[in-house]
């Protein structure tokens, strides 16, 4: 399979500051794994353009957007203890928002198989109304948003340690966009329960897999055949959209899972096929150890070209089978009604 990369170079200019996890260098490490894939005759790369004015506004807002770029123009500044912004944030930003509809539209005209979505800041913790959790603009609700007001049946899945709030709050009534994360609970930002499952027509539409500190990849491959895979299958989507964080390795400083990068390729493996090539979008999310970036570029870059990159083998053990349980109580035994 082809994969083509959009990223720009402003990416690298968003600086939060000294010391902050979600550095530049995050984005060189995810880079590189990309090229030591093994696969770089099935890449390509393209310049992200500025998101749309009008596409950024289907998410957020005018007022909070002028507002980023306002306070951006005051740089640098903290717009929460975890969220900072420097003179360059909010143009990087939109590039980053960016990415995702250049890459619908080369796929639109079957350029490649996979999109991938190289870019910082992240977005899924962007709230409509609020920058929040080193989130500026929700890329991939961006693209997604973008994609279910042209009719599109969306299934974004969130594969982050930390659950993706943002990304569910916007869709959360939204029976266009089906919203799945499995995520490190209880831990920031302390959202993401069992019983988040959508709301009005969106009720049954938002699934939640939280699960306890410890957990490995036997858990979210328990996960993914028990409830991830069977509710995406249900739901039948036109494109997939996927947040892959992966600060849920075991090396992360900033969760308590013990996923690996070979379990990370075996997520992404078991995702892709479940859409058309040309629909489907990987984005870039969280991960903050350097080392641990690099494997994970390149195990799923890897996959992501139908080929094999494993630097370290799956893991096993560890606990969270009973939250998996629960949810497909909730999602499969009737509880949420029909998809």
């Amino acid at each position: 399979m082809s994969v083509l990369i959009a990223t720009h170079d402003l990416c690298w200019l968003h600086d939060p500051g000294p010391g902050h996890p979600e550095r530049p260098d995050r984005l060189s490490a995810v880079k590189q794994g990309f090229l030591d894939s093994g696969v770089r005759d099935s890449i390509e790369w393209i310049e992200a353009g500025k998101a749309d004015r009008a596409a950024l506004e289907a998410v957020h807002p005018a007022a909070v957007l002028d507002e980023l770029e306002e306070r951006c123009r005051r740089a640098p500044l903290a717009i929460d203890p975890d969220t900072r912004v420097s003179v360059e944030s909010a143009r990087a930003a939109i590039r980053a928002a960016g990415a995702g509809l250049d890459l619908i539209a080369q796929l639109d005209n079957s350029r490649a198989d996979v999109g991938w979505s190289l870019v910082r800041p992240p977005g899924h913790h962007a709230l409509p109304t609020r920058q929040m959790g080193f989130c500026l603009i929700n890329n991939i609700a961006v693209a997604a948003r973008f994609l279910a007001n042209r009719g599109e049946r969306v299934a974004i899945v969130d594969i982050d340690a930390h659950h993706g709030n943002g990304t569910q709050e916007i869709f959360y009534g939204d029976p266009s966009v089906l919203f799945v994360s499995l995520h490190q609970h209880p831990w920031y930002p302390f959202t993401g329960e069992l019983e988040e499952v959508g709301s009005g027509e969106g009720r049954g539409f938002t699934v939640n897999v939280p699960l306890p500190a410890g957990a490995t990849g036997l858990a979210y491959r328990l996960a993914f055949d028990d409830v991830v895979l069977p509710v995406v299958s249900r739901f039948r989507p036109t494109w997939l959209l996927i947040s892959a964080g992966f600060d849920g390795h075991r090396s992360d400083p900033l969760s308590q899972l013990e996923l690996t990068s070979g379990d990370y390729a075996d997520l992404v493996g078991q995702l892709l096929p479940m859409v058309a090539p040309a629909r489907r979008l990987v984005f870039l999310e969280g991960g903050y150890d350097l080392a641990a970036l690099v494997n994970c570029g390149a195990a799923t870059m890897a996959v992501s070209a139908d080929h094999v990159n494993r630097p370290e083998s799956a893991s096993t053990g560890g606990p969270g089978a009973e939250m998996v349980e629960a949810a497909r109580r909730i999602h499969l035994d009737g509880g949420c009604g029909d998809l």
